[in-house]
C-alpha cells in the first residue's frame, strides 16, 4: 500500500530493499546522502556516511542473513516515510533468529536517503 507519495520516493525505497536483499551494497550507496545517518544495530550506535553504512552492512552480512520485504509505504505526519517490513533474520546456517514486522522510518532529501530509524509497530 502506498498513499500520497511521489512515485520517485516509492521507487527509491523499493530499489533500496531489492538491492539490500540481493546484497548489492554498491547499488544501495548510490541512493544514500553523503551525510546519511543510519542505525548500526550490531554496535548500538549510528553509522554516518555511505562508507560507514556499507561497512556496517558488510559486517552484518558476514554474520547473519537478514531479508526484509516491504508491506506498506506511507507518509508520516512529520514528513518521514514509514516502510512497514516483514523482517526475517537467519543465522548463516539458516536458523531463524527473528521473524517480525518492523517499521523503517526514512528522511529523504533531494532524492536521497538522509536518515533511517527503526520503530517497533504499535499493536
Amino acid at each position: 500500500m502506498t498513499t500520497n507519495l511521489e512515485p520517485e520516493v516509492t521507487e527509491l525505497l523499493r530499489r533500496l530493499y531489492a538491492s539490500f536483499n540481493a546484497r548489492d551494497i554498491d547499488d544501495i550507496v548510490t541512493v544514500l546522502s553523503p551525510a546519511v545517518d543510519w542505525p548500526n544495530l550490531i554496535d548500538g550506535v549510528r553509522a554516518t556516511g555511505p562508507v560507514a553504512v556499507s561497512e556496517y552492512w558488510r559486517r552484518q552480512f558476514d554474520s547473519i542473513d537478514p531479508r526484509v520485504e516491504p508491506r506498506a509505504i506511507t507518509p508520516e505526519p512529520d514528513g518521514r516515510i514509514c516502510v512497514e517490513v516483514h523482517q526475517v533474520v537467519r543465522t548463516l546456517d539458516g536458523e531463524v533468529l527473528a521473524d517480525q514486522v518492523v517499521h523503517h522510518l526514512y528522511t529523504i532529501r533531494d532524492g536521497l536517503v538522509e536518515r533511517m530509524d527503526v520503530r517497533e509497530p504499535v499493536s
